[in-house]
């Protein structure tokens, strides 16, 4: 019955026309993609694909390129908190404490917080999740915060784990939900599986809280439960174009081995010339600078000659590369290092392309599933612990969890230009100081504080520094400008 029901519909629809992409004519015969749900997909091929991904990233120099230029762009030096407390005076104490316990959020003691954050980013791009557990510690072991974070990899977490369990919660690829849909815990392996190194029990798995865990993921269907690797639409052509590099490269080398070849009608005579034994029983013989052999009547030289890849290779090397670059979101540039082919526009209009994307990712998976929940448990933890003392928080306890993330600057491509065009926007009242300063990662009022501080500090020791001078053309108007260039022709 489905095949005929099948078979229905394709003959309705070669009847109908309409939408080519649906036809099963003689071009789309053989393309039949599956049509079960991603996470079906990511169950049966999830393990391979990261395992694929880390490999390229540890043995293939793009690969390893990309996710450095990512995890770069999207985090840089830390997309760092800007308290939102009315009290300007709590949230300096606020943003001081926050300060001091970047330095002991790593639970492994690696890194810092915004570490943490381009570990997080990395792991992302590579397994297409990472999770986060909350470490509560005690008041004696010293911390500021009695809280840290301990990083694990999405292998921790079974892909295979599907079961009903007696309560009535569902456990789906190691995660546990309600009736209604709620996460309610995560089922994670004691060890990693791949690791040998860990004598605890393999397949031993403890079940943790959903309140203690974040789930970092950059979801691409509807459903989707577990993560995706970035490299998946890219894997097979990096790893064919490695092979084919080394296999171009391993040619040149044996080609370049061989310098001369010599034939002769009677290959059983000797050389008149001293000749040894190579490795695998041929004969050869060493040739010195200016030396010049006399050769048996009937004996040829002839020189090797390797057969050239042409002028094919960059070309097909420049074209399978943006193919990778497409796939995985990094402009050719970043992927390749390849800065030749690149001038002023096109690279400007794909640094643009990429801060985009880059922007949307901050807000939707660093910020909003790491960031926001890292500072609502710290907050709750600080005042719990009695490092911060701040009345009536239960009560207010969203106004005061209030905060802006800022993500690093972005670098310009012409500073002097768009420095200008921004200077001209705050003037016309297109943008305020305090978003120019956000963009560039910087939190207004802790900007404006420094400003003051400097300047009562200039007229305390008589010094007096011109913006002017600095950077005359910033202030001057077409006007000026027209006066400067009369008065220069005129001395001139």
């Amino acid at each position: 019955m489905p095949g005929m029901l099948s078979h229905w519909r394709r003959r309705i629809g070669a009847f109908i026309g309409g939408f080519e992409a649906g036809l099963g004519n003689r071009r789309l015969k053989g393309f039949q993609p599956s049509r079960a749900h991603l996470n079906t997909l990511i169950a049966a091929a999830g393990a391979d694909i990261t395992a694929r991904a880390r490999w390229l990233i540890r043995n293939n120099g793009y690969a390893a390129n990309a996710i450095d230029s990512w995890a770069g762009n999207v985090v840089g030096t830390g997309i760092k908190p800007s308290s939102l407390i009315a009290d300007a005076g709590l949230k300096a104490v606020v943003q001081k404490l926050w300060l001091e316990w970047t330095d002991d959020a790593d639970a492994d003691g690696f890194t810092d917080f915004y570490g943490l954050q381009r570990r997080a980013a990395r792991e992302v791009f590579i397994a297409g999740e990472v999770f986060f557990r909350f470490r509560p510690r005690r008041p004696e072991d010293g911390l500021v915060v009695p809280l840290q974070l301990q990083m694990l990899p999405a292998e921790m977490l079974p892909l295979t784990r599907n079961e009903v369990l007696p309560s009535g919660n569902v456990v789906r690829q190691g995660i546990e939900f309600d009736r209604i849909g709620r996460r309610i815990a995560y089922h994670f392996l004691r060890r990693h599986p791949g690791d040998v190194t860990d004598p605890g029990a393999a397949g031993e798995t403890v079940r943790i809280p959903a309140a203690e865990i974040i789930h970092v993921i950059d979801p691409v269907d509807a459903g989707q439960l577990r993560g995706v690797s970035k490299f998946a639409p890219a894997i097979v052509k990096l790893f064919l174009l490695d092979q084919y590099d080394d296999a171009e490269l391993d040619r040149k080398k044996v080609a370049a081995m061989h310098a001369l070849f010599i034939t002769t009608p009677a290959p059983a005579e000797p050389f008149d010339v001293a000749e040894s034994i190579g490795e695998n029983g041929e004969r050869t013989m060493d040739l010195q600078p200016g030396q010049i052999v006399m050769l048996e009547p009937g004996e040829q030289v002839q020189t090797s000659d390797p057969a050239d890849s042409g002028q094919t290779y960059e070309p097909f090397q420049y074209r399978t590369l943006l193919q990778v670059s497409a796939a995985l979101g990094i402009p050719y540039a970043y992927l390749s290092n390849d800065m030749i082919k690149a001038n002023y526009s096109n690279a400007r209009l794909a640094l643009l392309e990429f801060r985009r994307r880059t922007d949307a990712y901050q807000h939707a998976v660093m910020v909003w599933q790491l960031c926001r929940p890292v500072w609502a448990r710290w907050m709750d933890t600080a005042v719990l612990a009695g490092a911060l003392g701040i009345s009536g928080y239960e009560a207010n306890r969203r106004a005061y969890l209030g905060c802006s993330w800022l993500p690093p600057k972005w670098d310009w491509v012409d500073p002097l230009k768009d420095a200008k065009a921004e200077i001209e926007q705050i003037a016309a009242g297109l943008k305020s100081r305090t978003q120019a300063l956000a963009e560039r990662g910087y939190d207004a009022e802790q900007v404006d504080g420094e400003i003051a501080a400097d300047q009562a500090r200039e007229r305390t020791l008589g010094l007096s520094f011109s913006a002017q001078a600095s950077a005359p053309d910033a202030a001057m108007t077409p006007a000026d400008e027209a006066a400067a260039a009369q008065e220069n022709a005129t001395t001139s």
